[in-house]
C-alpha cells in the first residue's frame, strides 16, 4: 500500500450515500405508493408531524414547578466591614472609588452597601449608598463614619423624568 498524501486521496463510496428517488414509475421499484402504504394520514402529503411534540409531556414533567419571577430591581453591590478592616488603614476615606481601585468591587453603577459581617477595629470615614444596621454600628462604635450618599440617575431615567 502506498503512502498517504492529498494527490491520492479518494472519497469512501458508503459515506455518500444517495437518496432513494420515489415516485418516478413502478419500473424504479419505488413507484406508485412510493413506500407510504396505502391510504391513511401517513400516506398524505405532510402527513407525519416529526419530532416536535413527541415526549414533550415527560420532558415537562421532569421539570420543576418554578413559580414567581426574576426581579429586574438592580441589585447594589456589598462589601462586608472585615474585607474593610484588612484592606484599608486607620483614617482612610471609603468610597466606591477607592473600592473599585482595590478591586473590592467591579462596578459600583448600581449603589454600594455596607454589610456588617466581621469586625472593625480601625477609624474609616465610610461613604456608601447603603448601610446595614450592623456595618452602621461596627463604624460608630470604632469611632469612624458611617456617611449615607443617594446614587443619582443615570441618562435615560433622567431623560424619561424630564419627558414626564
Amino acid at each position: 500500500m502506498s503512502e498517504l498524501s492529498l494527490h491520492n486521496l479518494k472519497v469512501n463510496k458508503k459515506a455518500k450515500k444517495k437518496a432513494k428517488r420515489v415516485g418516478r414509475g413502478n419500473s424504479s421499484g419505488s413507484g406508485t405508493y412510493s413506500g407510504r402504504g396505502l391510504k391513511g394520514q401517513r400516506s398524505r402529503s405532510g402527513g407525519k408531524g416529526g419530532l416536535k411534540r413527541r415526549g414533550l409531556k415527560q420532558m415537562l414533567k421532569s421539570k420543576p414547578k418554578v413559580g414567581g419571577f426574576k426581579s429586574f430591581k438592580p441589585r447594589m453591590v456589598t462589601v462586608n466591614i472585615d474585607q474593610l478592616e484588612n484592606i484599608f488603614t486607620t483614617g482612610d476615606l471609603v468610597n466606591s472609588k477607592k473600592l473599585i481601585a482595590k478591586n473590592l468591587i467591579k462596578t459600583a453603577k448600581t449603589g454600594v452597601k455596607i454589610l456588617g459581617n466581621g469586625k472593625l477595629s480601625k477609624k474609616l470615614n465610610v461613604v456608601a449608598n447603603n448601610f446595614s444596621e450592623t456595618a452602621k454600628k461596627a463604624i460608630i462604635d470604632a469611632g469612624g463614619t458611617a456617611k449615607l450618599i443617594s446614587r443619582q440617575p443615570s441618562k435615560k431615567t433622567k431623560a424619561k423624568i424630564k419627558k414626564s
